[in-house]
């Protein structure tokens, strides 16, 4: 849809000088995106202008209220992103001075199932801020940046990922002066849209191991580009900012905490507490009590769990008991499941080529991911030992590496890499089915015979 509305009072009147709340001057696909108005006398527009705008080059907007965290977005497919009209903001310092991560909440469509979604924000000895996979902008969110008391100077898109592209454009506009800089091979499904349709404008292309970004000096970056494992290459640049000696990704690696992020509402776990129709479904034939939900420390870390198992597994084996399987997967830097098998099994030896270079290039002692927790205090051989489970496609695991480290690795990467098998049965079938129906490929290279 390309239009901005403003919905006005019944007595508002047609002005000659119209009112966009839509930026008349963005362009779509090569146009100029126009607004669609109701026009109110200047008096009457403080009392009565309420602001509503949808726009193929804003997907999302922004207005005041009291606490600053009115954000609206309904896009998304085949699930729109919630929270749809709320979102607050958690800002953490993760190096003193140098180094802060801000989180906001991300729903799944109408479910019950959130997670945290997080920007990571870089002070550059320039003085300048260095802005990684921006979040919703709204008006809490670009406050607490400009706490920091410096200019926005590079906004960064690490992924061809829609959950954090649909936030560059809004977070663009409201520091304009800042560069812009995607990750190569853009992409979006069902329908493959331009940047422009995103209201990403002028963006430069990340290169792998470019030393000519403004940054190079700071930050260095690698660039995972794979060939297309069905409807779309998978694009993650990861990046190293050497004086704190720390490694960012997006969707590469997480750490499942044993509790939930702060900025998950109490209403969206105690949502997930209660025995609806997917616990009923996921209870391994046990009988589900059908109980009111009340508002305690237990039912918050049960919402939490079901919330960790569905949105690694999809469709985990017992979400009416859902600690064991929990226990399992928190607490450890891990390779998500659904990554792993709908992504990485497919192009092991693109992926391992990537670990290798940046375990062997960069000195980190630290990982900040995009999702759950973060700063994670890591090394290399954690890191590798995430990927272990690459030696089932790739022969000749780690050769280059030193002994101690391969040895390490090898003890680590067998408890990193192992998932309940009655948890992955869903995903298994699922790969199955989307391999049978060519929208995901078997594996593209490396594959041992």
């Amino acid at each position: 849809m390309v239009a901005a509305i403003a919905v006005s009072s019944p007595k508002s009147t047609v002005l000659p000088n119209p009112i966009y709340l839509g930026d008349p001057s963005s362009n779509f696909v090569g146009g100029s995106l126009k607004g669609l108005c109701l026009h109110l006398k200047p008096k009457q527009q403080r009392r009565y202008l309420t602001k509503l705008v949808v726009a193929s080059a804003s997907p999302a907007a922004t207005t005041s209220n009291a606490n600053g965290r009115f954000y609206f977005n309904f896009t998304g497919f085949p699930f729109p992103l919630g929270p749809f009209l709320n979102r607050s903001t958690i800002r953490i310092e993760a190096v003193k001075g140098c180094i802060w991560l801000f989180e906001q909440e991300q729903a799944l469509g109408f479910s019950s199932v959130s997670t945290n979604i997080r920007m990571t924000v870089v002070k550059l000895k320039s003085g300048g801020l260095w802005v990684h996979a921006p979040i919703a902008p709204t008006d809490e969110c670009i406050q607490l940046i400009k706490e920091l008391g410096a200019p926005v100077e590079y906004i960064v898109l690490p992924t061809f990922a829609y959950e954090h592209k649909i936030f560059v454009g809004p977070f663009s506009r409201k520091f304009p002066r800042a560069q812009v800089w995607v990750a190569p091979r853009q992409w979006s499904w069902p329908l493959n849209l331009p940047l422009e349709f995103f209201g990403i404008f002028r963006a430069r292309t990340l290169k792998d191991e470019d030393l000519s970004t403004p940054w190079a000096g700071e930050i260095e970056q690698k660039v995972l580009s794979s060939p297309e494992v069905g409807i779309g290459p998978y694009v993650e640049v990861a990046f190293y900012h050497k004086p704190s000696r720390t490694l960012l990704v997006t969707d590469a690696v997480i750490f499942v905490p044993r509790q939930p992020p702060e900025c998950i509402s109490k209403e969206s776990l105690l949502a997930s507490a209660k025995n609806g129709l997917a616990v009923k479904i996921l209870s391994q034939g046990k009988e589900v009590p059908d109980e009111p939900v009340i508002d305690n420390k237990k039912n918050r870390q049960k919402g939490w769990e079901r919330m960790v198992l569905q949105i690694l597994f999809l469709g985990p084996s017992n979400l009416l008991e859902p600690n064991a399987s929990f226990a399992q997967m928190s607490q450890k830097l891990i390779v998500s499941p659904i990554v792993k098998t709908l992504v990485f099994s497919k192009v092991p030896e693109k992926v391992r080529e990537w670990v290798d270079s940046i375990s062997r290039d960069w000195r980190f002692k630290r990982i900040i991911p995009a999702h759950f927790a973060a700063p994670i205090n890591a090394s290399r051989s954690d890191f590798r030992a995430a990927f272990a489970f690459l030696d089932e496609f790739v022969g000749d695991r780690y050769a280059t590496w030193p002994s101690l480290s391969l040895l390490f690795s090898s003890i680590m990467g067998k408890a990193a890499s192992y998932f309940p098998p009655d948890d992955m049965r869903t995903l298994s079938s699922l790969d199955q089915f989307l391999v049978s129906v060519g929208a995901v490929k078997k594996t593209v290279s490396g594959r041992k015979r």
